[in-house]
Parts: C-alpha cells; structure tokens; sequence
C-alpha cells in the first residue's frame, strides 16, 4: 500500500473502553464475537493493564502469544483496529457498576458494533448464550438492527453486513464501528480526514428524525471503499447543536462520565504529526514530551474527544511506543 501524503502516514488503530472485570470483558469478546487477544501490557507502578483484542480473519495465521515482545511488535505494526480494554486495578472488587457507558444527556460516545451476516440467526444464538439486549432485530421502528450489553453495560450494536461473507473465508463476526457524536460535522471531518488520514466513505441523513450519519474509514489511497475486513468510525451529528455556542459532549474523561477513554492511531512519527496538528491549531491533552511516558502523544479533536497518537513499531528493539522519563 502506498503511503499516504499526510505527516506520518496515520493509521486507525485502536478504541480505548474501561471495564471494571478484564477477565469477564476478555472472555466475553472472545467467546460471543469471536475476538482475539493480540496482547496485555500491565504497569505495576502505574497499577493498570492494557488488553488488545481484534477481529482476525479466518486464515490469518495466529498471532504471537499475548505478553511476548513478539506480540508487542506484531501489535504496534498491526494494519487493523484492536478494541483496547483498560483495567484500573482495584475496580473487579468494587460493587456494581464502575464505568459510565455513554449515551445518557449530553454523552458523546455511543457504542462499538459487529457486523454478522444474520442479525436474527445471531442474536438468538447471543441470547442462548446468555447475552442481554438493549434491543432486539425485530424491536422498535428500525428493524434488522440489536444493541447487546457487555459486561460493563457497554452498548454492542449487531449490524448485518452488505452482503454474506462468512462462506468467502470472514470469521462470524467483525468489529465494524466506534460510534461518536459530534456538535459540528464539518469541523470533525476536516480533522479526521486532513489530519488523520480517514476518508468518508459514507453518510446517511434523517431530515425528520433530525440527525445525520458519517462514516469515515482507512482506505486504500484513491478509493472510496472501506475493506469490509476494518471498521468504520461513525459520527453522529444531531441537527443544530453547531449552532449552540454552549454546547458541548461529555468525552468519556470527565470524572463522574468515565468509561470510553479513546481512539488511537499509528503514525511513523509522533512528534511532527504533533507538530503538525499544533499547527493547524489543535491542542494537546499531553504532548510527547509531557508526563513519565515520553513519545506518545493525546490531541484533542474538535469535541475535545482525546486522540492518542502513537509510532508504528515503537522505539525499540522491543517496539515499546513510548520511553520513560530519565531520572
């Protein structure tokens, strides 16, 4: 694939959700979507894992055992998304729900979601695996569609694909999109695909339901289509809020409202992607160069949402994506 012309040629990786339980969150995208664990990374000063799971296709060969520095540098060059459960320790203890899982007033985040073949077929075998809805493919007005609830009462939407891909190699289920909402759609999109290097691959407008639909994915250079093996980031903008000088999302960071914490992306070079960016008058949540962890970096996207941008294959020989602070 050609490398794009925009700094450091960035690359969708990753969507950041905490969970109160990582066994539970693990085992349940493992065994009712089909996810794979790409790897851990735990700091015990720090007191936090990190577990990536993705989608990987029927006939990939698997991936290096979680833990390993072979899993590190397979992660850190990994060409897809991963869904990145954070762990503070300490939470599996607590009673109740611990995490704010969006889509109260005023949330911006929404919900992750698989694409399948058959919503129906599939939901009812979710559901004979005890999986619980939000809403089932034959409820409400917008039939064909389900919301399930993960451990953490996170929102899975189950969406059907264009068209059958399990009996052309596809594994059951694929993660397919991080959905976020956003009071101006055109300040979004010029800084996702000016900047971060996404292409709109799509949009849906409901005049009367007074909301509009983006899809925007990591294409192939001069294409419009999105592999049906990636997901999309949809933005959801309902109508007006650009015209409300007081209107503002909550991001998942506030206290109180944590829950989803991020998206990330791959680029080659962290540090003029920052400078890029500062340039074209975003700010940072943490520079490179700020805190312990040194050369990774969190922009703020037009909604304040943070953006963690991190080098592809790391600064090592291990690929480890940041350096600790010399004391």
């Amino acid at each position: 694939m050609a490398e794009s012309k925009i700094t450091g040629n960035p690359r969708w990786q990753q969507t950041m959700l905490r969970v109160k339980d990582p066994e539970s969150s693990v085992k349940f995208y493992q065994e009712k979507f089909g996810m794979t664990l790409l790897d851990r990374m735990d700091f015990p000063s720090m007191k936090f894992s990190l577990y990536f799971m993705a989608s990987v296709p029927k006939g990939e060969a698997s991936p290096p055992k979680p833990g390993t520095n072979e899993a590190r540098k397979h992660l850190w060059a990994y060409s897809g998304t991963t869904l990145e459960l954070t762990h503070n320790w300490g939470t599996e203890k607590e009673d109740g729900q611990v995490y704010h899982t969006g889509n109260g007033k005023g949330d911006g985040f929404g919900h992750i979601a698989f694409a399948c073949d058959d919503v129906y077929k599939s939901c009812e075998e979710l559901e004979k695996l005890g999986v619980k809805f939000k809403k089932k493919p034959g409820e409400g007005r917008m039939k064909g569609l389900a919301f399930a609830y993960d451990p953490d009462q996170y929102w899975v939407e189950i969406v059907k694909r264009p068209e059958a891909l399990e009996g052309k190699g596809f594994a059951p289920y694929t993660l397919k999109q991080t959905m976020l909402r956003v009071k101006d759609p055109k300040k979004s999109l010029d800084f996702y695909t000016k900047y971060m290097g996404m292409t709109c691959v799509s949009e849906k407008h409901f005049e009367k339901a007074k909301f509009s639909l983006f899809f925007l994915a990591c294409v192939k250079p001069g294409s419009t289509q999105c592999d049906p093996k990636l997901p999309v980031l949809e933005l959801t903008h309902n109508h007006g809020t650009e015209k409300d000088p007081e209107f503002k999302h909550s991001t998942g960071n506030e206290e109180g409202k944590k829950g989803f914490g991020h998206v990330g992306f791959l680029v080659d070079d962290v540090y003029a992607k920052c400078k890029e960016l500062e340039a074209a008058g975003y700010s940072m949540k943490k520079a490179p160069d700020g805190g312990s962890m040194k050369g990774l970096a969190f922009a703020l996207d037009p909604d304040g949402y943070w953006v963690e941008i991190i080098k592809r294959g790391g600064y090592d020989e291990n690929s480890t994506p940041y350096f600790m602070e010399k004391k």
